[in-house]
C-alpha cells in the first residue's frame, strides 16, 4: 500500500505579542492510500492546526518552524503560496467546520463550485456547470438544477455542508481533510454526512483525514486513529484496538468520559480532572502528566517517545517502557499502574 502523505516532526508555532504558542510540537505520522485517519482530542490539542499546516493555510502570526510534510515526493513546507495553490483544490482539499465562514455569501453555490473546477481543470464553463450539477446530485442536494442558482442563505445548515463537500471533491483530490464537518449538524444530518463521506471515499478513491472531538464519529468511519493532546501525539492505533485496548491514560480517560449504557442502567460520566496545558509555556515532560493518575517522576521531566505496543498501535507513555513501573530509577508520583 503506497503512502499518500508523510508528516515528519511537524512543529507549528504562533508568535503573538504575549509570547509563542507552540500549537503543534513535533508530531509524525503517515497516511496510506485509501485510509480514513481520525485525529481526535480536546479543544486546543492541535488537531485543526495540524490540518491547516498540511494545507499551507497557517497565516501570520503562525509559522511552521520545523518538520516536513511530504506529498507526492514534494515537501509542502518548502513551497510558496503560489506553488501551494496548484495543490490546493486539485490534489489536496479541505472541508471546513463552519460552511457559512467558508462559502462566499455574495455568490451563488453554482458559481463557487464552477470557480474551483475552472481554476484546476481544462473544462469549458458549460462542462464545469454540468460537473457542478453532477456534484450536487452526488452529495444528495435535491433539485440541483434549481439549487445551483441559489445563494448560501437559501440553504439549510446540512445543505451548506453538502455544498462545501461538493466544492472540496470537485477535482477528485487524492487527500481530503475534513475538519469537524458534522459538529454544527443535528444527529440525523450528521449520520447522512458520514455515510456520504464513506461513499465518496470509494467513488473518488481519496484518502481522508477526519478531525473531530467525537469518538462516536471516529468509530463510525475511520480505520486508523491518532489521539492528540497538548500539541503532541499520545497514541496511534487502528480503530479496533483504540476502543478495545487503549494504551495511553489520556485515551482511556476520553473513552470513560463518553456517555454509555451499562446493562440498561445509567452510568456516571468519569471526567478527566484538571485543565489542558498552557502552550505558551508547555511542560517539559508529558503534557498529560499533571492530570494523570499514573504519573511518575520521569513523566514530569521528560516526554515519552512512542512505544510500539503492536504492529498497529503505539503509545507515548512511560508505562510501556521495559523498566516500568520505576522507569530506570525514577519514582512514582501518584496512582497505581
Amino acid at each position: 500500500m503506497s503512502k499518500v502523505l508523510e508528516v515528519k516532526n511537524l512543529r507549528t508555532t504562533f508568535f503573538t505579542h504575549l509570547g509563542e504558542v507552540q500549537a503543534v510540537r513535533g508530531i509524525s505520522f503517515d497516511l496510506n492510500d485509501g485510509d480514513i485517519l481520525g485525529i481526535v482530542g480536546e479543544s486546543g490539542s492541535g488537531k485543526s492546526v495540524t490540518s491547516l499546516s498540511i494545507m499551507g493555510l497557517v497565516d501570520d502570526p503562525g509559522k511552521i518552524v520545523d518538520g516536513e510534510i511530504i506529498f507526492e515526493n514534494t515537501d509542502l513546507t518548502k513551497l510558496s503560496q503560489a506553488e501551494m495553490s496548484n495543490f490546493r483544490g486539485k490534489k489536496l482539499s479541505m472541508i471546513f467546520q463552519d460552511p457559512m465562514t467558508s462559502i462566499n455569501p455574495a455568490y451563488t453555490i453554482g458559481n463557487q463550485i464552477r470557480e474551483v473546477i475552472l481554476r484546476h481543470t481544462d473544462m469549458t464553463r458549460e462542462e464545469a456547470n454540468d460537473r457542478a450539477l453532477e456534484l450536487l446530485r452526488l452529495v444528495g442536494i435535491p433539485e440541483p438544477e434549481v439549487r445551483i442558482k441559489n445563494y448560501p442563505y437559501q440553504f439549510s445548515g446540512g445543505m451548506r455542508q453538502r455544498a462545501l463537500i461538493a466544492m472540496a471533491i470537485s477535482c477528485n483530490p487524492q487527500l481530503l481533510i475534513a475538519d469537524e464537518p458534522t459538529t454544527a449538524l443535528d444527529v440525523t444530518i450528521q449520520a447522512q454526512i458520514l455515510e456520504l463521506m464513506r461513499e465518496l471515499k470509494t467513488k473518488i478513491n481519496s484518502s481522508i483525514i477526519l478531525i473531530t472531538h467525537d469518538l462516536g464519529v471516529i468509530s463510525e468511519i475511520c480505520n486508523k486513529v491518532i489521539v492528540m493532546y497538548g500539541g503532541m501525539i499520545m497514541e496511534k492505533a487502528d480503530v479496533f484496538n483504540l476502543f478495545e485496548k487503549p494504551q495511553h491514560p489520556y485515551t482511556q480517560g476520553l473513552l470513560l468520559s463518553v456517555p454509555r449504557n451499562v446493562t440498561g442502567k445509567k452510568a456516571r460520566l468519569v471526567p478527566i480532572e484538571g485543565s489542558p496545558p498552557d502552550l505558551m509555556s508547555p511542560p517539559s515532560g508529558c503534557p498529560f502528566s499533571p492530570r494523570c493518575s499514573h504519573a511518575m517522576e520521569i513523566c514530569l521531566k521528560k516526554a515519552a517517545p512512542l512505544f510500539k505496543i503492536s504492529e498497529t498501535q503505539e503509545a507515548s507513555c512511560w508505562l510501556h517502557h521495559r523498566d516500568a513501573p520505576d522507569v530506570a530509577g525514577y519514582e512514582k508520583v501518584k496512582g497505581d499502574i
